[in-house]
């Protein structure tokens, strides 16, 4: 265990939230943006996390994810004197900095790309897997089909050696751990093979796995990862509200109970990939349910900007598809619309919630009540001095839930609306309550 057991993240984009240029021009110019991200510092303090997991910021063509220089920060950001500084202003605020790390592939702008597709035998080439007709140009592997995102060999020794470089540096200059986008596409065992290394040199930094799909335990057990986003639950809680089918969520947290036996993943109802929560459900009343779920379920809860204003933004597969999601904030907090600003005090309460119960890091959840329309979980810690318990019940049906309980005297309601007595928890229509 290391100090991400406590830590709930506020995930922000950069070139989206900085509103960068889209693309990185020939000439561009070093533009100080990070230092208005330190503007933002307080408000994520005030929401009551204790980490920002940062997008990309490296030296990039467009996206961030098609680094040109892993050693660099994006001009369109600033400079290294502004990361040190963005940095230093978070961990004076008590914020630990996890980085997004690309290197499954880089850009097709990239240096050692361009050296490695410039004339055959060249020492580069064996960072890829670059391929020399006998006529023609040389073809390379790319990640699902973008011509513009090389693969990198991951059985090359030298890539290990990079990619443990670059994670070494930006440690050494600050950063708390490490996000590994598309460690899904990288076979575990490189992991494995470049994480003792970081770790001997930084044995508290973070290192959580993007993975979509698969045997989540199986891949951090084999990788020495801390641990992977749990897309698995963050499509349950979508789908179920969205269909009045808890019976879904509840599957869902049941392979989660398995998944915390061995590592704590990192949860989410939001982030940079997927279409915003406000946009995803059909029915507005239900946020707060995907919000209770996130911030009562065992795991490193992670939230996306925007999120917690309630914005909304619909993912499209086509050019510039992401855009709507990865939206620019304004210069202050206090130029956000007023309408976000209950949805945030929402965001406020949930998380306030969680840390007075550090349990719920590694808590299980057991159902007590299960229909379409009604659950009632009951969440435990597994084990230790750090004992504790609370009861969350979800109605989405349009008349009153009540769910019989065994605790005397009755559970005092924590957040949320119920009443409670004579045996029972009464929650209104397509409300929610903790109680404990």
């Amino acid at each position: 265990m290391g100090w991400h057991e406590h830590a709930i993240f506020w995930q922000v984009y950069p070139l989206g939230f900085l509103g960068a240029e889209p693309v990185l021009a020939e000439d561009q110019a070093v533009t100080h943006r990070l230092p208005r991200l330190v503007d933002w510092l307080d408000y994520a303090v005030d929401l009551g996390v204790s980490g920002l997991l940062l997008g990309p910021v490296f030296t990039s063509y467009s996206h961030g994810y098609d680094t040109i220089d892993h050693f660099a920060i994006d001009p369109r950001l600033g400079d290294l004197d502004d990361f040190d500084a963005l940095v230093a202003a978070a961990h004076a605020r008590g914020l630990k900095v996890v980085l997004d790390g690309v290197f499954n592939h880089v850009g097709s702008r990239h240096p050692l790309v361009r050296a490695a597709l410039g004339r055959p035998g060249a020492p580069e080439g064996g960072l890829f897997h670059v391929t020399w007709p006998a006529q023609g140009e040389p073809t390379y592997a790319t990640f699902e089909g973008h011509g513009g995102l090389v693969a990198l060999d991951h059985d090359a020794a030298a890539v290990a050696e990079l990619v443990g470089e670059v994670m070494r540096y930006w440690l050494g200059r600050g950063a708390d751990g490490w996000r590994l986008d598309a460690a899904y596409a990288v076979p575990p065992a490189f992991w494995a093979q470049v994480l003792p290394g970081v770790r001997e040199e930084f044995p508290e930094a973070y290192v959580v796995g993007e993975v979509i799909h698969g045997e989540y335990a199986a891949i951090v057990a084999e990788s020495g990862m801390d641990a992977v986003t749990q897309y698995e639950l963050w499509k349950a809680i979508w789908s179920s509200l969205n269909d009045r089918n808890l019976w879904e969520l509840d599957h869902a947290l049941g392979r989660h109970n398995a998944m915390l036996d061995t590592f704590a993943p990192l949860t989410f109802v939001g982030n940079h990939d997927v279409t915003r929560l406000a946009t995803r459900l059909t029915d507005d009343r239900h946020l707060p349910h995907a919000l209770v779920v996130l911030l009562t379920v065992g795991g490193t809860p992670s939230l996306y900007y925007g999120d917690e204003q309630g914005l909304t933004g619909l993912k499209e597969e086509r050019l510039g598809g992401d855009d709507a999601i990865r939206q620019p904030f304004p210069a202050a907090p206090a130029d956000l619309p007023d309408e976000g600003w209950p949805v945030y005090r929402l965001h406020q309460e949930l998380i306030a919630l969680r840390r007075r119960h550090p349990w719920l890091h590694r808590a299980r959840t057991r159902t007590l009540t299960l229909t379409n329309e009604v659950l009632a979980y009951e969440v435990t810690a597994p084990r230790g001095p750090a004992a504790g318990r609370l009861l969350v019940v979800l109605n989405l049906a349009d008349g009153d839930a009540e769910v019989a309980y065994e605790a005397t005297p009755a559970p005092a309601v924590l957040a949320g609306h119920a009443a409670a007595g004579d045996g029972l928890v009464r929650v209104p229509a397509h409300a929610w309550a903790v109680l404990g």
